[in-house]
């Protein structure tokens, strides 16, 4: 069995004068992220690794969760950003089948569509929203779409 944990990356700055790819995580993101590490160690949903986009907010948003939940370093993947759901999809086939349980980061709309390619259901997902997305499979390989149930749902939303 293989677990993945989609997670939107936190509230960003709006702007950055570098451009989208170098935006900052704001005060809001920062403390997003601190909050949805608490809530994944209460619930123990602890991936092996994390995989992110190299934009400046994911990047952020992934060192924040790696530290909250003692992971090393997050690996970074340039085909995450501003991925199609079909190239997000490929990014998980080529996972390590040594990990059971992965965390992407990445943005919308690919995580979106993404997820409603990978179990069939449409969600909110605002920054620093996590899915735990479960595959009755052996291999990263074997992920295709509609081969993947919701075992787990946050989002900074149902706070408010």
């Amino acid at each position: 069995m293989k677990h993945l944990l989609l997670i939107r990356h936190a509230k960003a700055e709006p702007d950055s004068p570098h451009g989208d790819f170098e935006r900052a995580l704001s005060a809001k993101g920062i403390k997003q992220a601190t909050e949805l590490a608490g809530k994944l160690n209460q619930y123990n949903i602890i991936p092996n690794a994390i995989v992110c986009s190299p934009a400046m907010r994911t990047i952020t948003t992934a060192q924040i969760l790696a530290k909250e939940l003692h992971l090393s370093e997050p690996h970074t993947d340039p085909a995450i950003y501003e991925a199609s759901e079909h190239t997000l999809l490929k990014v998980i086939n080529l996972f390590p089948d040594e990990h059971d349980f992965m965390a992407l980061i990445g943005h919308n709309p690919g995580i979106s569509y993404l997820l409603l390619g990978l179990s069939g259901e449409i969600r909110d997902v605002p920054p620093c929203t996590a899915i735990l997305v479960t595959f009755e499979v052996d291999s990263w390989q074997s992920v295709s779409p509609g081969s993947g149930s919701i075992a787990y749902y946050t989002s900074p939303k149902e706070a408010n």
